[in-house]
């Protein structure tokens, strides 16, 4: 099984390899993992589809700025941190554990955004 680091969160790869050595064998299970991916490329293009009609280049853009931003605020929180001197309270690192938190989730979404149009599953608007 194989990891995918992405910011803050591991994803696992768990797709099948098959170890049977009898090549009938390996096309009639690797022709049934193709059905299987198929059938949730369809559902991923259907729902996502159906879903995110409106999507278009500037909401992309926009998600982007409003990602950069938190960003920005989270690394600006922790710099302002080190140059109080003081020892850091514990209201300090909720506020700065909100502020990667937000920034995580921000660029998670980015991303899963980009593979959705990447993949097919929506289509971008004109602008």
């Amino acid at each position: 099984m194989s990891t995918k680091m992405t910011s803050s969160v591991r994803r696992h790869s768990d797709h099948f390899e098959p170890q049977d050595t009898d090549p009938h064998e390996q096309r009639r299970l690797r022709g049934q993992l193709e059905q299987i991916d198929y059938a949730a490329y369809i559902a991923n293009k259907e729902l996502i589809g159906h879903t995110l009609t409106g999507l278009d280049a500037a909401s992309l853009q926009k998600l982007a700025v409003l990602t950069a931003g938190a960003r920005a605020k989270w690394a600006a929180e922790a710099l302002r941190l080190a140059h109080s001197g003081s020892p850091v309270t514990p209201d300090q690192v909720a506020r700065l554990t909100a502020a990667r938190t937000a920034f995580d989730e921000l660029a998670e979404v980015y991303e899963a955004l980009r593979r959705m149009v990447e993949r097919g599953y929506v289509a971008l608007k004109p602008s």
